[in-house]
């Protein structure tokens, strides 16, 4: 399908495509993978002002599935025996949906500066291969892992304003999960990636015509360490651009949005020694006993979608939104493709210690 990736240098997200297989029948996990929307609300990505605490309610729901005709043409990937299994099996389908509660909290330590805390609880379903080449139901839940970011308004003026970001993801989600009996579930099924990231950003918002048309943009990066099982996840990069729109000057409380964003995943990559599979004998051959980092071939990915939403101020007191990310261009090296996925969400504000 697409072209492989270019090797780590760059970039790409959580992944799709790993499972397992070591010798005899295959002993569980298979190409799944998640992800999760990756949109603009504009009151996570702001400073607030000193004093001023945010909070956001954010649920995600993101289904992925595999390409028509091309599921389970995929390699197992099992990090608890460092084996790295090519594949080419016909599997009729299998497909991962995760869905995301996030607390999302933002406070402003001064005018300029303020601090992000966002505490993801997730749920992981997957149609996967474990335990034998016929999908079969998996599922977990739990905390995932917790994102703080310091952020800085370098340009604060009336109509605009330039913030520049820098946070580290907690390795707080569980990475031990199993599938079946003592075998950890694929990396990409686990509920947190077993090591720190690091998040650079930057966000600028612009008041075309103030009060009814404003124009944002945002740029981040996620590099994430290898983590004890020899995994590591790609780098990861998130870029939007968009409108906030007043309709009409009747409505102040409606607000529609108009957003492009684009994200750009490199493969995964994990210690292992290299096996071919075999679909006759139902057995690996092995290639190269070498463990080393190896790149996994179906991960990585190139995303491109159109989010409209909608935000209703609720009588100054809070504000909900609903936004759909719709799928414009997907080269996911074969694994599993996003699907329409939507993010709902209540934002309120409460003026707490240091304000003035």
């Amino acid at each position: 399908m697409a072209k492989k990736l270019p090797p780590r240098l760059g970039v790409s997200l959580c992944v799709f495509a790993v499972a397992t297989a070591f010798v005899g029948p295959l002993p569980a996990d298979a190409s799944c993978g998640s992800v999760s929307c990756f949109v603009v609300i504009g009151s996570q990505q702001q400073v607030p002002m000193k004093g001023l605490l945010t909070v956001n309610l954010i649920y995600n729901y993101t289904p992925m599935e595999a390409p028509a005709g091309q599921g389970g043409s995929i390699p197992f990937a099992n990090q608890g025996a460092k084996t790295l299994t090519l594949a080419n099996l016909n599997v009729d389908r299998i497909a991962t949906t995760t869905r995301t509660a996030t607390l999302d909290l933002n406070y402003g330590l001064t005018e300029r500066l303020g601090l992000q805390i966002a505490i993801p609880y997730k749920h992981v379903e997957s149609d996967a291969q474990i335990g034998g080449l016929t999908p079969v139901p998996y599922s977990e839940r739990g905390l995932g892992d917790i994102r703080a970011m310091l952020k800085y308004n370098v340009l604060p003026t009336l109509r605009s304003m330039l913030v520049l970001g820098v946070g580290a993801d907690f390795p707080t989600g569980s990475y031990g999960r199993v599938s079946q009996g003592t075998t950890l579930a694929e990396s990409t099924l686990q509920i947190g990636r077993g090591n720190f990231g690091l998040i650079p950003m930057i966000y600028q918002t612009y008041e075309l015509i103030p009060h009814r048309v404003n124009q944002f943009a945002l740029a981040s990066y996620r590099h994430t360490f290898k983590n004890s099982d020899g995994y590591q996840f790609g780098d990861e990069v998130n870029l939007s651009a968009g409108l906030n729109i007043i309709p009409l000057e009747q409505t102040p409380w409606l607000t529609l949005t108009q957003q492009v964003n684009f994200r750009w995943m490199q493969n995964d990559a994990m210690d292992a020694a290299l096996f071919q599979f075999n679909p006759t004998t139902g057995t690996p051959n092995l290639l190269d006993p070498t463990i080393k980092f190896r790149a996994i071939p179906t991960t990585g990915s190139m995303y491109v979608a159109y989010s409209p939403g909608i935000n209703l101020n609720l009588l100054d007191v809070a504000s909900f939104y609903f936004i759909a990310q719709i799928p414009i261009h997907r080269d996911f090296n074969g694994n599993l493709e996003q699907q329409i996925s939507y993010i709902f969400g209540l934002t309120r504000s409460f003026q707490v210690f240091g304000g003035s």
